[in-house]
């Protein structure tokens, strides 16, 4: 008799005890899904945090590169936003948020860090509309930085340029700087336009 007793209580126990088990598993699962909800909002709440440092990384570094550019210019400059973009793809123009109040007149040069971006055509009192120099009516005098071969880059209407009236004896090689020259008064001389990717 103990020994059936033994069996039925070993049974027991060992339902009971596998009940047990579960239950606290369960419990523990749900502490871990919920652990894990909560660090996933806190990961995804990071990332945004992270997008926007970056971004303001990215503006504090365009911001030095014209404090630099600024001080090493012997022309005077002025700082201006691009707020707008014109709709049309024939007519590649940008609105800078500064205009005739500010100093600005038609046919001034709008110039980047990296090198040249067009001119102001169309001057208003707090706004101006700027023509991309890759604008397809669009040019400036160029010369290849190391070889000094002339021409005179002009706008395609996409995002190359095109190195006309070059001679054809000129030593021009893939991958040479062109430079503005200055002799079309518009873009003073030695601002980078881009480099050579087919000749």
């Amino acid at each position: 008799t103990f020994g059936v007793f033994a069996e039925v209580q070993r049974a027991t126990t060992s339902v009971v005890g596998g009940v047990q088990d579960s239950w606290e598993n369960y419990f523990a699962l749900q502490q871990v899904r919920g652990e894990n909800q909560r660090l996933t909002q806190e990961l995804a709440q990071l990332r945004v945090q992270m997008q926007q440092e970056r971004a303001l990384a990215q503006q504090s570094r365009s911001l030095q590169q014209l404090l630099d550019l600024r001080s090493s210019l012997e022309v005077e400059t002025t700082g201006a936003n691009v707020i707008g973009a014109g709709a049309s793809a024939e007519f590649r123009t940008v609105t800078l948020d500064k205009g005739t109040s500010d100093g600005l007149r038609p046919d001034m040069a709008v110039i980047s860090p990296s090198g040249v971006v067009g001119r102001v055509i169309m001057p208003t009192a707090r706004a101006s509309k700027l023509q991309l120099l890759i604008d397809r009516n669009a040019a400036a005098g160029a010369l290849v930085e190391r070889s000094r071969a002339q021409g005179v880059v002009v706008g395609t209407g996409a995002d190359q340029l095109r190195m006309d009236y070059v001679s054809g004896t000129a030593d021009l090689k893939v991958g040479d700087r062109v430079v503005t020259s200055g002799i079309d008064g518009i873009y003073p001389k030695g601002f980078v336009i881009g480099q050579i990717e087919s000749i």
